[in-house]
This record gives structure tokens, C-alpha cells and sequence, in this order.
């Protein structure tokens, strides 16, 4: 409730809070639309592969070119500009930064900015939920012994579920289920990014023009950003997940209480206290009336007639119990509201959402068969998924997590709808990535 009051005094002080972005995508861009209107901030550096299109970003949303000519890092800190660069190394070890961004949705850069980060004293955002799915929890504990922050992206639908659930259960309501909503069809698991498009309704030529990425963009069709965004969610709270994954059930608002609710009240859910995604469509390709496509949502339960009664009494849709309902938020603005975690981190010292334990799992399951020697593409591509596991469970079957399916080859051939194990592919155990896995899975196996 504060955060903009202590922006505004760090702004007069003259001492904005310092950030350096890396990763001047959709994301990125969405921040700083905002960040050169909001007080107390101070960007300055954006690191990106390609410096000229982080700048052409900034300028698309409204930047000026003097406030993008800082030579360097102390030029940029001495007169408020905004350093280009393609070093997110050296960004991260500039002199006077409080908070990095990591909006690259790579998984090995997660890992590697998390760990400079931590020898250089620098708050993270790790808007790259795919690292966070791989290794979250070992990066936040690693951070909070450093007297770091390490935080999920408010804006992005894992850290407003996690608000929604710190919420209720601060409010004394048992958590029933929380997640989000999606456009989701069984048959969408094997789209490909030559096969998105017509899921979406548009043309390859459109989706270009609008500078949309098919991969990314199949990453959500076919279930593998739902299970990613969940596995955030249940190591950041502690909320189980079922052993099928997600079943993604058809839902609307009005439905949430009656949908998700335990099976013995007649619900959906595998059990109490678990993640869930509901879809937009029926089965049959129907829509559902009032989805929640874009938001996301909590069922609780009143522990108490009294509270159940109150539920009742402020007009609140409950399940035939009366005990069981639903608070849901419709929309997520995205990089729009990132300056949440940023101030977060910098002026209270606290995440806006952080893996706590290793409760969830994405492993990597075959689109189709996949031959000895073929490589793979990992997240919304053309040769896996990603599926949404307890941690216990992929642990006990060596299952290759997601997030490692990038760019290695298969050992030997798997059938499609195979969960990908270790053996099945070809690591390189002294790869950065791979080993700050292995060190986490050590870590919380027990």
C-alpha cells in the first residue's frame, strides 16, 4: 500500500531506485512503457542481444533518444540516462545497481544472471519462469542466504496467484485451489509452431506483422507455459500438485466453487490445496460463458457457519455447502505492472512471490517418436511438451525436466506421449545448467 509513497521519497532524495533490464522483448518492453513515468525509478541499463532492437523498443514506447545516449554505465548513473548494451554481465556489475530483470525466458541465462546476481549484491526479477521452474527454489534460497531477493514477476499470472492465496490464507480461509485460465483443447498438446496459428485464428502473415513469436506462442497452446506458470505456483506456496498434471477443466466465474471443490463435494480437483488451469472452451470446442482466459483465481473455504454465512450475506457465488467460494482477478496487464516486484525487492526488501520448496516438476514428454541423435527444441516446439508432476514423482522416475530439453540430442528413440528420462538424452554434466539442477535436486530430495 506504501510502495508508490516510498518511490516518491527516494525520487526527492535523490536516489531513485537503479534498474538494469536484460531482455528487451514483449515483456521488457511493457515495463519500460511504464518505468519513464513512474517516480523513484531509474533505468540505468538494458542489456540485450541485439542492443539496436532494445533500443528501437524504447523509442517504440516512448523513450527519447537524448535519454538513450549514456555512453556507459557511470554516464548513465551521473546523469539519469539508460545504457545500451549486449553485456549482461557487465551490466549486472555496474556500480550502483539495486535490481535486475530477467525477462530472457532462458532458462541457462536465469541460471547464470541469478548467479552473478548474487556475487555482485543485486536483487532479482526472474520474469524467466522457465528458469524458476527448473531450478527456483535451490536460486531462492541461494539468494536469501545472501540477504537477497529473489522474486517472481508480479504482472505474470504465477506471482498475482501466489498475492490471491497470501490473501485468503492471511485471511483465515482455507485454500481450495488457485491457478489461472487458458484457451486449451486435448488435440492443442501437439500443435507445432507450423500449426499455432490456425488454434488462434490467424494467418503465419498476420502473426508475423504483429512480430509474434510461433514458438512461444504454441509454448502456451499446447499446455507447456500452463504447466511451467503452476510449478511456480506450488513451490512458491506449498499447494499440491495432481499426479495426472493439469486436467484443465472447462470454467467459467460463475462455476469456480462448484468446479474446483474436492471430488467428495462433487468437484474437479484431485484433492484440497492443489494448482489447477481451467480452459475457456469445452471439449466440443464450445465457449465457455464467462471465462477467465486472461486471470486468474482462489477457491477458498469459510471455516466457520458464521464466515460461510457472511459469504452468503456480501454476495459471494458459493458451492451447494454454502462453505466453499471464489475470488478471481480477469485480467493480467504483464510487463505493465512489473514495477510492483521492482520496488518490492528494492524498498521493502521482499519478493513478490519465491520458491519455498520443491514441490512441482515440469518434465519433457514426446510430441511424436523422436529418432536417436534427432535434438530437441524444448518449449513450444516441435519435438516436446511439458507436463506438470510432483516433485516426488519425477524425482523416483529420472524424468528430464523441461527446462534442460533444449538443444541436446536423444540418446536413443522414445515413442510419442513418452516422459523423456535422463538417459534418454545426451548432458553434458559439467554444464552450468545442468549441474545447478543436479545440486537442487540433491538438495531438496529428501
Amino acid at each position: 500500500m506504501n510502495l508508490y509513497r516510498m518511490l516518491n521519497h527516494r525520487e526527492k532524495q535523490g536516489r531513485p531506485v537503479r534498474v538494469g533490464l536484460i531482455g528487451a522483448g514483449k515483456f521488457g518492453s511493457m515495463f519500460l512503457a511504464q518505468a519513464r513515468f513512474t517516480k523513484g525509478l531509474h533505468i540505468l541499463a538494458v542489456a540485450d542481444l541485439l542492443p539496436d532492437r532494445a533500443r528501437q523498443s524504447m523509442l517504440n514506447t516512448g523513450w527519447a533518444d537524448e535519454q538513450l545516449e549514456a555512453a556507459d554505465f557511470s554516464r548513465a548513473f551521473a546523469t539519469g540516462a539508460t545504457h545500451i548494451t549486449d553485456d549482461s554481465q557487465a551490466l549486472i556489475a555496474a556500480d550502483g545497481l539495486d535490481v535486475v530483470i530477467d525477462a530472457t525466458g532462458h532458462p541457462a541465462s536465469g541460471v547464470k544472471h541469478a548467479r552473478l546476481c548474487r556475487e555482485h549484491g543485486r536483487h532479482l526479477v526472474m520474469v524467466n519462469v522457465e528458469a524458476d521452474a527448473l531450478v527456483g527454489p535451490l536460486l531462492a534460497r541461494q539468494a536469501e542466504a545472501a540477504g537477497l531477493v529473489y522474486s517472481l514477476a508480479y504482472g505474470d499470472q504465477p506471482a498475482l496467484i501466489c498475492e490471491m492465496i497470501d490473501w485468503a490464507r492471511t485471511s483465515g480461509l482455507g485454500v481450495v485451489a488457485a491457478g489461472k485460465g487458458t484457451k486449451y483443447l486435448d488435440e492443442y498438446r501437439n500443435s507445432t509452431p507450423e500449426t499455432v496459428w490456425q488454434h488462434y485464428g490467424l494467418t503465419a502473415e498476420q502473426a508475423a506483422a504483429g512480430g509474434m513469436n510461433p514458438q512461444m506462442f504454441n509454448s502456451f497452446l499446447d499446455g507447456t507455459k500452463s504447466a511451467i506458470e503452476m510449478a511456480a505456483v506450488a513451490n512458491a506456496t506449498g499447494l499440491k500438485v495432481a499426479p495426472q498434471g493439469l486436467t484443465f477443466p472447462p470454467c467459467g466465474t460463475d462455476e469456480l466453487a462448484t468446479v474446483l471443490s474436492p471430488p467428495e463435494l462433487g468437484g474437479q480437483l484431485h484433492t484440497r490445496g492443489q494448482v489447477e488451469v481451467i480452459s475457456s472452451l469445452y471439449r466440443d470446442g464450445r465457449p465457455v460463458e464467462r471465462d477467465l482466459r486472461w486471470g486468474v483465481f482462489v477457491t477458498f473455504e469459510a471455516p466457520s457457519d458464521y464466515a460461510a454465512r457472511c459469504l452468503g450475506e456480501y454476495g459471494l457465488s458459493t458451492d451447494a455447502t454454502g462453505r466453499i467460494s471464489a475470488m478471481y482477478k480477469p485480467y493480467h496487464l504483464i510487463g505493465l505492472e512489473l514495477g510492483i516486484s521492482v520496488a518490492s525487492a528494492a524498498l521493502r526488501n521482499e519478493p513478490t512471490g519465491s520458491a519455498t520448496d520443491f514441490v512441482a516438476d515440469v518434465v519433457t514428454v514426446a510430441k511424436r517418436d523422436l529418432k536417436m541423435g534427432e535434438v530437441l527444441d524444448g518449449e513450444g516446439g516441435f519435438t516436446v511438451r511439458g507436463q506438470l508432476m510432483p516433485s516426488a514423482d519425477s524425482l523416483t522416475a529420472a524424468a528430464l525436466p523441461l527446462g534442460l530439453a533444449h538443444d541436446i540430442p536423444m540418446a536413443h528413440p522414445v515413442k510419442a506421449n513418452q516422459i523423456l528420462s535422463w538417459d534418454d538424452v545426451v548432458t553434458d554434466p559439467d554444464d552450468d545448467t545442468v549441474r545447478t539442477r543436479r545440486e537442487m535436486e540433491m538438495t531438496f530430495a529428501s
